[in-house]
C-alpha cells in the first residue's frame, strides 16, 4: 500500500529553470560506528549538499540516515547539527526536502517536519515525476518472505509500544535503541548483491509491475549501488550507502543514473582526518 495517488504531487521541470535535478540518498547511518567516524562522514554529506544545492529541485532522503532516531517528547538525539542545519538551510531557500523513515530512524514524531521543515513518510510512494512513474521508499520489508522481520517492524511502529519505550530515561532508552540497531545491521542481507532471483527488491519491483506500469523504483536499505532493468521500459535503482559507497542517484528530468560522490581533495582530507 503506497500514501500518494499517481496523479498527485506532480513535479514538473521548466527549461527556464536551472533546478531541474531531483536527488534521492539513503543509508548514512551517521552514530556509528564511532562519533569521529559519524562526524567525518556527515561533514561529508553536509559538503555534498552544498555541492548539489544549485542544481537541486528536490531532495528525497531514503531513510535509515540516522543509525538510531527516537524522539522523546521534549529530547531528540545529540548531535547531527551540521547536517540538520544545512537540511534546514535548504528548505528554507525552496528546495523541496522529502524524509523517508527507514528500519533505523522510523521512530519519528514531527520534529523533522516542524524544525527542519521536511516532507516525511513512512511507507513507499508514487509519484508523478515529469511525465515518469516512480516508486520510491527506503525498501526495508518490501518483497516475499522475511516474515519475522516484518512482524517486528509492525510491533516497533504500533503506538502502544513507542509510548512504552518513551517511559524508559533517554540514557536507557538509546542504549536500548543502539544495541537493536547492531542486530538490526547483523540480520540484514548483507551487502552482497544475491542475483535477480534472490534479490527481495528486484522480485517486489517485477511484482509490482504485474498490476501497473512504472518507469523508475528508486529504494535504499540494500546498502549497494544497483541500476538494474526490471521491465522492458521499467529500471530499478538502490542509492547505496554513504558509509562505504558514497552513492546517490540523480534524476536530471529525463534519465536517472547512480553517481558517487567525487569530491575534491577537502572531501578526501575530511574522510582521513
Amino acid at each position: 500500500m503506497v500514501n500518494t495517488p499517481l496523479d498527485s504531487n506532480k513535479t514538473s521541470f521548466s527549461d527556464n529553470s536551472s533546478k531541474n535535478n531531483i536527488y534521492f540518498l539513503s543509508d548514512a547511518h551517521l552514530g556509528i560506528p564511532d562519533y569521529q567516524s559519524s562526524l567525518k562522514r556527515e561533514k561529508l554529506l553536509v559538503m555534498w549538499l552544498d555541492t548539489i544545492k544549485s542544481q537541486a529541485k528536490e531532495i528525497y532522503l531514503l531513510g535509515d540516515i540516522f543509525d538510531f532516531w527516537f524522539e522523546y517528547k521534549k529530547v531528540v538525539p545529540k548531535g547531527y547539527i551540521r547536517l540538520l542545519g544545512k537540511l534546514s538551510e535548504l528548505t528554507d531557500s525552496g528546495i523541496m526536502v522529502y524524509y523517508f523513515t527507514g528500519n533505523h530512524d522510523m521512530w519519528n514524531s514531527g520534529y523533522f517536519q516542524k524544525e527542519v521543515n521536511m516532507k516525511v513518510y513512512k511507507k513507499p510512494i508514487e509519484k508523478l515525476i515529469g511525465d515518469k512513474y516512480f516508486m520510491i521508499g527506503h525498501g526495508d520489508g518490501l518483497g516475499p518472505d522475511d516474515k519475522s522481520y516484518k512482524i517486528m517492524k509492525k510491533i516497533f511502529q504500533n503506538k502502544i509500544s513507542q509510548r512504552i519505550f518513551s517511559f524508559l530515561h533517554p540514557r536507557i532508552g538509546i542504549s536500548l535503541a543502539g544495541f537493536l540497531s547492531r542486530q538490526s545491521r547483523n540480520s540484514n542481507d548483507g551487502d552482497d548483491y544475491r542475483g535477480e532471483d534472490e534479490e527481495r527488491l528486484v522480485l517486489y519491483c517485477k511484482y509490482k509491475l504485474t498490476k501497473r506500469h512504472y518507469d523508475y523504483f528508486v529504494f535504499g536499505h540494500r546498502h549497494i549501488p544497483l541500476s538494474i532493468r526490471v521491465g522492458e521500459n521499467s529500471l530499478y535503482v538502490n542509492t547505496g550507502d554513504w558509509i562505504k559507497n558514497f552513492s546517490y542517484a540523480v534524476y536530471d528530468g529525463k534519465n536517472l543514473k547512480l553517481e558517487y560522490f567525487s569530491s575534491p581533495k577537502k572531501a578526501a582530507h575530511v574522510l582521513k582526518t
